[in-house]
């Protein structure tokens, strides 16, 4: 899980938060994801599944996009699909994606790029390995997060924002034993480079064996903890967690983990995603791609969407060839 990596002596140091003014979050529940697949075929867990929409809230849904290790011919993507009413942020850790959209826009997305789409109003839009890829084969990981949008804005324009790898704000622990790659929101201070219409902190923490992290969290944000890889525990009672689970945290201003000293081989830090963002408290009316405040507007997406007001998608480019016929034999 290279992302991006840095020499955590070297960056910016979060303090850890004072136990006298600061209240520590408790944590409310550990839930483990399903693992099913996704467009054409890719294995995914489905990170939120059992949570209630309560405790997510702005966050809809979150798939982890593998890990899996592709032999050639293997890699898949997705099929053109809509969305409306909602963000879509694709955080890629290992390997490459390809998007493209009804809008012209489009791009690659590569280790710890991460690509913040807006539907809004409505989008097509397509995400697959490009050919190479698929030719070679190789390995295959990242983050999809569905951010709600709220009900003033369901209806903006779609609008992308490219975020590279070497964008994000890179930090470190009070004690250096944690790299903090803040993406979006602000800790301590401390702003990442997305854009957002509903305040939100979204951070990967690499934490090293044995190491303890911890953090300020704004008391207005809600707190998700999901674990990417590696083992160890989540609030200062230290309750186990490991790979594919996610930690829902209570009230407070700071939140803490801490990684396991027995790890795997293959994965020996624990890689946490850090969640958390201001509820939008609104109606929630949820199905496949879209997610508006009423049933009404759900039917009215799918109605548009049949009626191609999506936009249009984009013709497939063909091999350029000369005007002269071939010579007949």
């Amino acid at each position: 899980m290279p992302a991006v990596t840095a020499d955590t002596l070297t960056l910016p140091r979060v303090p850890a938060p004072d136990p006298a003014a600061m209240q520590q979050r408790r944590v409310r529940s550990v839930t483990t994801a399903p693992t099913g697949f996704e467009g054409e075929g890719f294995p995914v867990r489905r990170a939120f599944a059992g949570v209630a929409l309560a405790d997510l809230d702005p966050f809809i849904h979150m798939d982890q996009m593998g890990e899996v290790e592709y032999a050639p011919g293997e890699p898949k993507g997705t099929p053109w699909h809509p969305h409306r009413g909602f963000e879509t942020v694709t955080y890629i850790m290992d390997g490459v994606f390809e998007h493209q959209d009804s809008y012209g826009g489009g791009g690659t997305i590569s280790n710890g790029d991460t690509q913040w789409m807006t539907a809004g109003s409505g989008i097509l839009h397509i995400e697959k390995p490009p050919e190479a890829l698929v030719v070679s084969g190789g390995l295959f990981h990242g983050i999809q997060l569905w951010v709600n949008l709220p009900r003033a804005n369901k209806f903006n324009a779609p609008r992308y924002q490219d975020i590279r790898g070497g964008q994000a704000t890179l930090l470190s622990s009070d004690d250096g034993g944690a790299l903090l790659r803040v993406i979006a929101g602000d800790l301590d201070g401390h702003t990442g480079p997305g854009n957002t219409f509903t305040p939100i902190s979204l951070v990967h923490a690499t934490v090293s064996p044995g190491a303890r992290l911890n953090l300020p969290w704004n008391r207005e944000f809600n707190a998700l903890a999901y674990v990417m890889a590696g083992v160890g525990a989540v609030g200062e009672d230290q309750q186990p967690i490991r790979k594919g689970q996610l930690a829902v945290f209570g009230p407070g201003d700071a939140l803490t983990l801490t990684a396991g000293t027995s790890t795997p081989s293959a994965e020996p830090n624990l890689e946490v995603l850090l969640l958390g963002g201001a509820p939008i408290r609104e109606p929630v009316a949820h199905y496949g791609p879209f997610v508006m405040n009423t049933r009404a507007e759900l039917m009215q997406a799918f109605e548009d969407y049949q009626a191609g007001r999506f936009g249009v998608i984009p013709a497939e480019k063909v091999p350029h060839t000369d005007g002269d016929p071939a010579p007949q034999a």
